[in-house]
């Protein structure tokens, strides 16, 4: 690699680092080209990256970013995923793990907090953004529905003894 190509790549990585909320390292070896296109295809439709890097250049580039704590995670084949939303990576790459053996995780990073294996586990099994948006929306349009039952509910309750007294007076 050319010194210029190495100096895009390092400012193309540490302005992606700088725009991460999260950071998940895992050892890729032995997966297949196939493979690795699937991991990228899933991170992308959940808004996710994956980036292979050389090790030391993405050392390099982490420097004066938040999740410069991965750097000692930079061992051996890593790739390195990340996402805006602090669930989308981890949920993808932890997914993935469990039907590849070969994609190890190995940790991560959300801001400056590091995460070892347990922590990305328990990122992944969190709702995603969307989810927690929609059980906000249920939660607060429930009550408008409970008071739109309450206030039908004497009106029907009258409706059924008008009926059961009809009903009575048929009878007799």
């Amino acid at each position: 690699m050319e010194r210029a190509a190495k100096k895009e790549a390092v400012e193309a990585l540490n302005g992606l680092f700088k725009t991460t909320s999260v950071a998940v390292v895992a050892h890729y070896s032995g997966l297949t080209v196939a493979q690795m296109q699937k991991l990228r295809m899933q991170m992308k439709q959940a808004g996710a990256s994956v980036k292979v890097s050389k090790n030391r250049l993405a050392k390099i580039a982490l420097e004066g970013t938040d999740v410069v704590a991965i750097g000692s995670l930079l061992k051996g084949p890593t790739v390195i995923a990340t996402s805006d939303d602090p669930v989308a990576a981890p949920k993808v790459a932890m997914e993935f793990a469990r039907t590849n053996e070969r994609f190890v995780i190995l940790g991560g990073s959300m801001g400056k907090t590091v995460l070892n294996v347990d922590g990305v586990k328990a990122l992944a099994s969190l709702p995603s953004l969307d989810e927690l948006r929609a059980k906000i929306v249920g939660l607060v349009v429930a009550p408008a529905t409970k008071i739109a039952q309450l206030s039908t509910a004497p009106a029907a309750k009258l409706a059924r003894v008008v009926q059961a007294y009809a009903s009575k007076s048929e009878a007799a």
